[in-house]
């Protein structure tokens, strides 16, 4: 599954739990997304191409050790919403 790069990625997995198990990419996305991400920031942080942290996001979620909100559009419009926090964040810049 393809995931929009706004698509908002939060981990499942507890702080207390082991995850040492895990490959170094997985263990860095679930420690960043304890705090809700988009598919965007995750590949920015890791320094990773995007098209390489949808695929581990997407491997992530089918094991269920992440959770992915894509967003939803409206006969293919844009979310006003979405727009304007995208918009602030990049003013914050």
């Amino acid at each position: 599954m393809k995931f929009a790069m706004e698509a908002l990625v939060s981990s499942v997995t507890s702080e207390y739990q082991d995850i040492s198990l895990l490959s170094p990419e997985y263990q860095a996305i679930i420690q960043l997304t304890r705090n809700v991400r988009s598919v965007a920031e995750i590949s920015a942080l890791l320094r990773q191409p995007l098209g390489v942290v949808r695929v581990l996001i997407a491997d992530m979620a089918s094991e269920g050790l992440i959770r992915v909100h894509q967003p939803a559009l409206e006969a293919g419009k844009p979310d006003l919403n979405l727009l304007e926090r995208v918009l602030s964040g990049l003013r914050r810049l």
